[in-house]
């Protein structure tokens, strides 16, 4: 009789694009998470959780770079209905606001934390679970809800630790695009599949530069793994037509500089750009004019840009109202201090998904890291958002005004990690030895008192056979400080109490009459043993 075939053991390794994460890590993400919703629950919003679980219906089509409604996600059959893991958590929120409208107040303001998941090629630093952190605000048409996301975007990213100066929110509209979509022949129904295409390679601008987008608004583009992208196929003049819309940013930055410059050696000529900028009804103007030009610069700068982008989408009604839009968004941004050293209007920015309506932005960070190969770069994107006015509509066949944005939790986390090499990794538990396994009681109740006091504290639950294995643990949970017990100790009353990082820093560089001066282990009475401990921690700190 043959036998039967032995099954192989299942591998142990991570599905291709997803990851693992351990203590530090989750302690770490909690930590900002937390700090991210202090500041949310301060402009006013409320937490809200939904099901990692929505219909394929009700998630729609809005992922970038797919074509077939069950593409990009993870989806399964059930009882005749299809299923799917969340690809974000703005399209699970119409879902919610459309299901109990009647109970929700309006505007609904609210944010929400979790995972979510895409079924797309992973890469580095490209996973297909990741955590996204959102605030929106649903049943608000008006821009000053846009420009109140932007103002909190940027009052977020100080709050976890990025400095001013060290990231820019990017702010731009679909309208505006739109317009210039329409200028260029693209506007229609028969075109739609040719906008999609462009507005993914708008997006792709910071990863593939001008020439890259060039490609993939003509024939397309081949990838270094050999891949092609098919692309627009757009001739040559609406290629350029819609480039000289995307790169107006940097040119209009080169110009204002120049004429900032000019106009620093005059009060005459700044008094005569400050006009020329602000040739839009706004009469507040008078008061620029005295100020000097190096503290209005960035003010400037943003109407600027506004006036430009004016001139590109011509006589287009959907551009010239995108551009009075953003006119508003500068106002009232400048209004509360955030000019464009912080929130500045920036034509390439438009976002991949489909769903996108009107305002849209990105926060960038602009300090520079080294990548794999050694190569300074800037850290790049770590939010997104805008405003999307029909999401809703798809369930209750009304327009529902709504915008929002969403942060990329990992990347916001390595940034963080990346502009704090040289800190020290987040300290471990005290841990608590044991010398005598009858006495497994008295550590607990040392540990207790520890925890009690509100120091992170365990006992060694491994084999206490070998102390040298304890302290070995001790090293590598990252633990501070070892206390220690036996016979000798219990019998007198007292514990000694090693100071685990001093100790490694004395071994490492210290000589033998240092380490005689500088001791890193304490024998206190078991009634100090907190007080100890404490002032210890405070030292490390």
């Amino acid at each position: 009789m043959a036998k039967d075939k032995k099954q192989p053991r299942p591998k142990a390794v991570t599905p291709k694009g997803f990851q693992d994460y351990f203590g530090a890590d989750v302690t770490e993400r909690n930590a900002m998470l937390a700090t991210i919703a202090g500041v949310y629950h301060r402009y006013g919003f409320d937490a809200l959780e939904t099901s990692a679980v929505e219909t394929v219906e009700a998630l729609g089509k809005f992922l970038p770079d797919v074509d077939r409604p069950n593409e990009g996600v993870f989806a399964w059959e059930e009882d005749n209905e299809w299923l799917a893991l969340r690809y974000d958590l703005t399209a699970p929120l119409a879902r919610v606001y459309a299901q109990h409208r009647n109970d929700l107040p309006t505007p609904y303001r609210r944010y929400a934390m979790g995972p979510v998941w895409r079924n797309e090629k992973p890469g580095p630093g490209r996973f297909r679970q990741f955590y996204q952190c959102d605030a929106d605000t649903v049943g608000a048409s008006s821009v000053a809800a846009d420009a109140e996301i932007c103002a909190m975007l940027a009052d977020t990213l100080e709050a976890v630790g990025i400095d001013r100066g060290d990231y820019v929110i990017r702010v731009n509209s679909r309208k505006v695009l739109n317009g210039v979509l329409e200028v260029a022949g693209l506007s229609g129904d028969d075109k739609e599949v040719e906008r999609g295409i462009v507005l993914r390679a708008i997006d792709k601008l910071d990863r593939l530069g001008p020439d890259g987008v060039r490609a993939l608004l003509g024939e397309g583009r081949k990838d270094e793994s050999g891949d092609f992208t098919k692309g627009a196929g757009l001739s040559a003049e609406q290629v350029e037509n819609i480039m000289l819309f995307v790169e107006a940013g940097d040119r209009i930055s080169e110009e204002i500089h120049a004429q900032v410059k000019i106009a620093e050696s005059s009060s005459d000529e700044y008094a005569r750009l400050l006009r020329d900028v602000y040739l839009l009804g706004n009469p507040e103007i008078a008061y620029m004019l005295d100020m000097k030009p190096t503290e209005q610069a960035n003010w400037v700068k943003n109407l600027y840009t506004v006036k430009h982008l004016r001139g590109i989408v011509g006589q287009s009604l959907i551009g010239l109202e995108g551009v009075s839009e953003l006119e508003q968004i500068v106002a009232l941004l400048s209004a509360q201090g955030y000019d464009a050293d912080r929130i500045v209007i920036d034509p390439s920015v438009v976002r991949g998904l489909g769903y996108y309506t009107g305002p849209v932005y990105e926060a960038e960070l602009t300090f520079e890291i080294t990548d794999e190969k050694g190569r300074p770069r800037n850290f790049g994107s770590v939010a997104g958002g805008g405003r999307y006015d029909d999401l809703v509509k798809r369930f209750t066949g009304q327009t529902v005004p709504a915008t929002g944005v969403s942060i990329g939790v990992d990347r916001l986390l390595a940034a963080l990690r990346a502009k704090r090499t040289t800190e020290a990794p987040p300290l471990g538990p005290v841990v608590v030895t044991v010398m005598e396994r009858d006495r497994m009681a008295d550590y607990q109740g040392m540990v207790a008192d520890l925890r009690n006091a509100g120091i992170r504290a365990e006992v060694y639950l491994g084999n206490p056979k070998s102390f040298g294995n304890q302290l070995k643990y001790a090293d590598k949970r990252g633990s501070p400080i070892a206390i220690i017990a036996g016979g000798d100790e219990f019998e007198k009353g007292v514990v000694q109490i090693k100071d685990l990082i001093l100790g490694a820093e004395i071994a490492k560089n210290a000589t033998l009459e240092e380490w005689k001066d500088r001791p890193s282990q304490y024998e206190v009475p078991r009634g100090d043993l907190i007080a100890k401990v404490r002032a210890i921690l405070d030292r490390q700190s």
